[in-house]
């Protein structure tokens, strides 16, 4: 094979379970589920289930009350983020020892930039080496632009090594419904489906224009990109930055009064104001959480008028955007973001 540029998505097996397997061998083959503090009769979230737990329908996102219904016999553990970031960092700094270029994009993945003529033997050290320095498992996709790499390791997972590539683009993604690709979420799917886009092939050969006219003159036409699997190749090692800093409270009980309501995002803005003095850099958006009961989830922003790190311009835009709920009904949730001005200039969008 002639040598050429690849790039590789690195992806950590059910990272936060095994970083915590790791910690606690005795745990290894048994089904863990991270989230809160541990203590499934507490409201709160999944972080991460590991495979064993996942066998009994467990997902991150879903309220530990419901996964220890599923599994009554699942083991609960407290979210530790400092444990986890330590061994991120770890990883990486291994991923850097290899002839790559790397590009993080959170605790348990990152995208390589790599020129080779065998990108399997090299996914294939990649992962000996991260087993062997950090006790981890990973997959590897292997593509030639991110989108392609990033969709590849779902196939690769767990803890194997797929290419997907514009030669295999078809037979593999043709006739796989439209939410198997990176960006496209249930309730679009579900939209483009009522459009009479249902498969990824119908997606790829849709009218440009009717598709902007359904979904928008810049998203509508993006998902068609998409589907063709087109998309940015470059591999960066710029230093991973934050997109936003949030900070949310999950209420043991539901709230009713809205006087409380505010009084819990005054309190949540005061925490992400220091978030963002800390980060150094203003926010250009602000956006609240709300989660009604009983597990319905609603999110509304404002951009602000300059970038701003001032804790009083953040907390009164905080409760300007609360303001745009219709607080009548119980509030289980409450949380509130910063997003900094690259996130609000539509960086992280099509």
């Amino acid at each position: 094979m002639a040598v050429r540029e690849w790039v590789l998505h690195v992806d950590l097996d059910q990272f936060i379970a095994a970083v915590e397997v790791a910690r606690r061998p005795e745990l290894r083959g048994q089904p863990v589920v991270v989230g809160g503090t541990g203590d499934p009769a507490e409201r709160a979230v999944v972080a991460t289930a590991s495979y064993e737990a996942r066998q009994f329908g467990i997902r991150s996102g879903m309220p530990l009350r419901t996964a220890a219904k599923r599994c009554p016999e699942a083991i609960f553990l407290a979210t530790d983020a400092p444990a986890y970031q330590e061994v991120s960092d770890r990883v990486m700094a291994t991923l850097r020892e290899s002839p790559v270029v790397v590009e993080v994009l959170g605790w348990d993945e990152a995208f390589l930039g790599a020129t080779t003529d065998d990108p399997e033997a090299l996914a294939a050290d990649i992962r000996r080496v991260v087993a062997e320095e950090t006790g981890l498992s990973c997959s590897v996709g292997i593509g030639d632009n991110k989108l392609r790499a990033k969709l590849a390791t779902g196939f690769a997972k767990p803890a194997g090594i797929f290419r997907l590539v514009q030669e295999n683009w078809w037979d593999v993604m043709a006739e796989k419904p439209t939410d198997a690709l990176w960006g496209i979420g249930a309730k679009t799917t579900k939209k483009l489906a009522e459009a009479g886009y249902r498969t990824v092939l119908e997606l790829a050969g849709a009218d440009p224009a009717d598709l902007a006219a359904r979904f928008g003159p810049k998203l509508g036409p993006w998902y068609r990109i998409v589907a063709g699997g087109i998309g940015d190749a470059e591999v960066t090692a710029t230093p991973y930055v934050a997109r936003s800093r949030s900070r949310e409270t999950t209420f043991q009980r539901n709230l009713t009064d809205p006087e409380a309501m505010a009084a819990e995002v005054v309190a949540l803005a005061k925490r992400v104001s220091q978030d963002v003095d800390e980060e150094g850099r203003p926010a250009a958006r602000v956006a609240v959480k709300v989660r009604f009961a009983p597990f319905l989830t609603h999110t509304h922003s404002v951009t602000l008028a300059a970038p701003t790190a001032d804790p009083d311009e953040l907390e009164k835009a905080a409760l300007a955007v609360l303001g745009m709920f219709d607080l009548g009904r119980p509030v289980r949730l409450l949380g509130v973001r910063a997003e900094f001005s690259s996130t609000a200039a539509g960086s992280a969008s099509p």
